[in-house]
């Protein structure tokens, strides 16, 4: 293993953190030297400090194998959060070393859960870095780390390919270099074009840029307590609704529509089968607040459960509503949602849209090849030929993912925790959604989790967020050295 390479490009991400943590502490000096002050200033210089070390002693990029690419990818993530955590347990209050840690990683995988009670006691320095977390997770630590290499580094089209899966990579076009820009020019572009429409529907600009910063990334974490129920606006939340639905969509198709101004490149399989279970999502969920949840407007149900469909759909997670007493139909649509989630190669978790379709169409192949066993198919999605390696490799994926959850799930519940709740922060912590169902609603939070459990919902959300494989290749190398 190349440990030189390795450690400089640990280091560059580690930069990044500290340059947020620097925004961070200007904005402490902007709002009057708040409390946040001390903290994001001493952690800045920290992860500053270990971010530059390598350099000191490497001068020149080496090469770097397939393997230093996989472990370079977790080592950035992991110390990501742990430094991450540093401002958290400066600052006190309600973060606990544990605590902290499942705050960073929230923060960082773009879950969006907290362990926060009142999020509106924070510094506006603090709450600013906690929506920095999910700006730097959403584009993606090592994609970030990408935008400084070379473009004719070596190893720069390595780590682009070990970042983004091969479904991701598929709505692309392009050359790895152009990818990379592509992504950021549509990432900048949400976040720039969220906040001025949430500043022009009255949200103050510091509010407007942090849930700017946690719609891009489709994260969760909000300025208020309340979430997006504290500003009662229907306008507001229709923006939420429209930068949500998109922003889970693949950034390569979305790139494609603006550069052409046409809506063909929309024209496919994945796409519709994604809008078509938001709008067939919503319905049965409104029916059922109708019909058992006491609802009384059929304009309130529409909006209470369209916008949390797609919150949960998109993995972003924000609320306007407390759906923790609503009606069983409703809970299971939502768990579904929370499967599924959005498109591949955009910021949200879960198996994704991609490799549902794809699973549903090889399950027809399937049976049609049964049924005329002489015939000669191939699985096809949006005019393209899947091939047998990828169609196993999304079957693969999916099983791990339900194994994986399972494990998760019994853990969970050994340490106290009811199989309901855990099933639900299972589910919210691997698919990146956020919010649970019952006690772990919406408007509910993860403080009363015990501690182990928070540690088991924390190794979830880094698995999600980086698509478990490249945690289980970096897994078994350690394993095989230790043999």
């Amino acid at each position: 293993m190349n440990l030189k390479a390795i450690t400089l490009n640990v280091g560059r991400a580690l930069l990044v953190s500290a340059l947020f943590m620097l925004l961070s502490v200007v904005v402490s000096v902007i709002y009057g030297m708040d409390s946040g002050f001390t903290p994001l200033l001493i952690s800045c210089i920290l992860t500053a400090l270990v971010g530059f070390f390598p350099f000191i002693f490497v001068k020149t990029a080496p090469q770097m194998s397939l393997k230093d690419g996989f472990v370079t990818i977790v080592l950035a993530w992991l110390l990501s959060f742990v430094f991450g955590m540093l401002p958290y347990i400066i600052w006190g209050g309600e973060f606990t070393i544990v605590n902290a840690w499942f705050e960073s990683v929230s923060g960082y995988t773009t879950t969006g859960s907290t362990i926060l009670n009142d999020i509106e006691a924070l510094p506006k320095s603090l709450i600013f870095w906690r929506s920095s977390t999910h700006f730097i997770g959403g584009l993606g630590v090592v994609v970030f780390l990408l935008l400084v290499l070379p473009q004719a580094s070596p190893y720069r089209m390595k780590l682009t390919n070990m970042e983004m899966s091969a479904l991701s990579k598929d709505g692309y076009r392009y050359k790895s270099s152009k990818v990379i820009r592509i992504i950021v020019y549509i990432y900048l572009g949400f976040a720039v074009s969220s906040f001025l429409a949430l500043w022009a529907a009255g949200m103050s600009a510091f509010d407007a840029v942090n849930h700017a910063f946690s719609i891009a990334a489709t994260g969760g974490f909000s300025t208020r307590n309340m979430s997006l129920a504290y500003y009662d606006s229907d306008l507001i939340n229709y923006i939420f609704i429209f930068f949500m639905t998109i922003c889970a969509m693949h950034f390569g198709l979305i790139y494609s529509v603006i550069v052409t101004g046409s809506l063909k490149p929309m024209n496919n399989a994945v796409v519709k089968y994604y809008l078509g279970s938001i709008v067939v999502c919503s319905v049965i969920v409104m029916v059922s607040l109708m019909t058992q949840g006491g609802y009384s407007s059929w304009g309130r149900a529409a909006m209470d459960s369209t916008f949390t469909v797609v919150s949960y759909m998109s993995t972003a997670g924000f609320a306007i509503c407390d759906n923790s007493t609503w009606p069983a139909l409703a809970g299971i649509v939502l768990i579904f949602v929370s499967f599924q989630c959005g498109c591949s190669g955009s910021t949200t978790g879960g198996i994704k849209v991609d490799r549902i379709v794809l699973a549903f169409k090889s399950i027809g192949h399937e049976i049609k090849r049964r049924l005329h066993p002489s015939a000669v198919s191939n699985v096809r999605l949006s005019g393209h030929t899947i091939t047998e390696d990828a169609v196993g490799a999304v079957m693969m994926f999916i099983v791990v993912y339900m194994f994986t959850m399972f494990i998760s799930v019994l853990g969970v519940m050994l340490c106290g925790t009811d199989a309901a709740t855990a099933f639900s922060g299972v589910v919210a912590s691997i698919g990146s959604v956020g919010p649970g169902l019952g006690e772990l609603g919406c408007m509910d939070n993860f403080s009363a989790q015990p501690s182990m459990a928070k540690f088991i919902y924390s190794f979830d959300m880094f698995l999600g967020r980086v698509e478990i494989f490249p945690v289980l290749v970096v897994l078994s190398m350690i394993f095989k050295r230790s043999r």
